[in-house]
């Protein structure tokens, strides 16, 4: 065999064309009656496995040394008998599984089996004369049985598992024009320790930035590519460049590697919070039918419908996840993320980052925090730390964290700066109030906004919400308590002398550039500061904090109470003894001073014992 013997075909499957085809009808390919098409019949013989082909007399002479046979679903190569003429043999596309019934065909130059299902190369001993053997797209893993096929040039086995271990002296390979489109295709040949020339020009491979480096990275060996010279330079720019592609390579699994926690974290968020969210909606509903004496149901049906108790339960996640990302951890039920200026907090235990050691720098870079899968009552309480971890926040965002009344709105107002909020519909029935966004405008002012969910906010919208909500306002403001009130105002004028003591000193070109921020410091009006806003937490524990009290003062006041009947019940009895007690003490008083000098006497000694 030559050194092109184990050359890549450029045939393909488009291999030569004959004027006409062979047509054979389904099921030809196995023993049974005789199956007749336009020119060729198949007989049983007397190997049932094998039919015999003939062809008719015209077909021999119009193509008397070539015969095609492809896409007629053969699975054996059928018995050809008085063909030994034949040049050129087609088997293409069909389920073939062993070469055998051509050894009679010693004229054959050129044999095409490609797409079939052949596992070994084997049959072909006797055909000395053949000069192309196509092999491509079969199931062939290993080079063998061509010993005798002296006169190959050309043998095709593209899109096999190709064992170069059994060429241990293949020096030169040509695949040129072989229509190779990736590395992997050809990646094998980087195991033979002998192949020092190697050509893929006129294939798609060649024309990708990649190709040069990652072929000189991956055979070493080479001394030749494309036939030019391969240079020490361009061996280290080629080991330069699969390191960085190697880098990129693991930088790019770290950031999917990544991708894919944050998509589970989530996933797993999302559900825990829906899990929340229909225990809260069974409890209600339970309470509900409680209240009205109706049955009892299980506390996990909502609607009708049963709700799993664990988040694992609620739904089934990819079922290839746990294989593809076996390193990643699906329990985390928190996450917190710093994306440019967005600080992303989704669930509550992110609320605890608040407390991190931040740096100046990251702090100051964050302008937009965004809150999901959030009570919106645990993100007030964290609130004072938001205003002083990160003073740049100007954008709020907030999705399903039940806002579900105007009165949460309150909350921000104790903000240093807000110029946008954004309401998600999702998980925050609010949004469905007509006049939410005019409510905010009013309670807010002192902010001047700038946007709500994306849309500018106007002058118009300004008025409007003072119309709407002024006389709220008022309202609120006369009928607190004049302590309350007193309370208010002390912490206006806090904010009032901070402004002084911060704008002290400064230039006025300065304080005017700065006087809008101060405005949104100081400039939350009174009447609005009675509009506030107290958690369900927060208020339960005051709730709490007066039934205590009330329980100390009533037991303060039953103890008083006690006391003073005791006392009283002493008194009366002292008022039923006191008469017979008065005679006794006169009568006494009688007995002692009857003889003068004898109580004279008695004194004297009772100063003298004392002394």
């Amino acid at each position: 065999m030559k050194t092109t013997t184990s050359s890549l075909s450029a045939f393909g499957d488009s291999s030569i064309q004959t004027p006409s085809k062979s047509r054979i009808r389904q099921g030809c390919h196995s023993a049974g009656p005789n199956v007749s098409g336009d020119h060729i019949n198949l007989v049983s013989s007397s190997m049932p496995s094998f039919p015999i082909l003939q062809r008719s007399s015209e077909e021999k002479i119009l193509y008397s040394d070539r015969l095609t046979l492809e896409r007629q679903k053969l699975t054996v190569c059928p018995i050809i008998d008085g063909e030994e003429h034949l040049r050129l043999l087609n088997f293409q596309h069909n389920f073939i599984t062993r070469i055998q019934n051509i050894s009679n065909l010693q004229r054959l130059i050129f044999l095409d089996l490609y797409d079939n299902q052949i596992e070994e190369i084997s049959g072909l001993s006797t055909l000395r004369s053949l000069r192309v053997l196509l092999l491509g797209k079969n199931r062939i893993k290993k080079i063998s049985n061509l010993e005798n096929l002296k006169s190959l040039d050309v043998l095709d086995l593209h899109g096999n598992q190709r064992d170069v271990d059994n060429l241990p002296c293949l020096q030169r390979l040509f695949l040129s024009f072989n229509n190779i489109s990736t590395f992997e295709s050809v990646c094998c040949l980087a195991d033979s320790t002998s192949l020092s020339d190697i050509t893929f020009d006129g294939n798609p491979i060649a024309q990708e930035s990649w190709y040069k480096h990652t072929i000189l990275q991956n055979m070493m060996q080479l001394r030749q590519l494309d036939m030019k010279r391969i240079t020490e330079e361009e061996r280290r720019m080629a080991s330069v460049i699969a390191k960085k592609e190697e880098e990129k390579k693991r930088e790019s699994q770290k950031q999917s590697l990544l991708k894919e926690k944050k998509r589970l974290t989530i996933n797993n968020v999302a559900r825990k919070w829906d899990l929340q969210q229909h225990r809260v909606t069974s409890i209600a509903a339970n309470q509900d039918r409680k209240d009205s004496d109706s049955p009892s149901q299980d506390p996990c049906q909502v609607d009708g419908s049963t709700i799993s108790a664990f988040p694992e339960e609620t739904g089934s996640l990819d079922s290839a996840l746990s294989n593809a990302l076996q390193g990643l951890s699906v329990t985390d039920t928190h996450l917190v993320e710093v994306d440019g200026d967005t600080l992303s907090l989704y669930g509550s235990g992110a609320l605890e980052s608040l407390d991190r050691n931040w740096s100046v720098q990251t702090a100051g870079m964050v302008t937009t925090v965004s809150f999901t899968f959030i009570e919106f009552d645990e993100i007030v309480q964290v609130l004072p730390k938001l205003k002083i971890k990160f003073p740049n926040s100007l954008h709020l965002k907030f999705k399903e964290t039940n806002l579900v009344m105007l009165q949460q709105f309150n909350a921000l107002a104790q903000l240093r700066r807000i110029d946008q909020l954004t309401i998600d519909p999702q998980g925050n029935p609010v949004v469905s109030f007509t006049l939410w966004k005019y409510y905010v405008l009013f309670r807010l002012s002192h902010f001047s906004m700038q946007k709500i969910n994306g849309t500018e906010v106007t002058q118009n919208d300004m008025i409007m919400a003072e119309r709407l909500f002024g006389i709220l306002a008022h309202v609120a403001s006369s009928e607190l308590p004049q302590y309350r009130l007193i309370s208010i105002l002390g912490d206006a004028r806090k904010k009032q002398f901070r402004y002084l003591l911060e704008t002290k000193g400064k230039k006025p070109g300065v304080v005017s550039e700065e006087n809008n921020d101060s405005k949104r410091l100081v400039g939350e009006n009174t009447n609005r500061a009675t509009l506030n806003y107290t958690t369900r937490d927060f208020y339960n524990e005051k709730l709490e904090e007066i039934k205590e009290k009330k329980k100390f003062c009533k037991m303060y006041i039953e103890d008083l109470v006690k006391e003073a009947t005791e006392i009283n019940m002493k008194n009366e009895a002292l008022q039923k003894l006191w008469p017979q007690m008065f005679i006794e003490l006169v009568r006494d008083a009688v007995i002692e001073i009857r003889n003068k000098s004898s109580y004279m006497k008695l004194c004297l000694q009772q100063i003298t014992d004392q002394k």
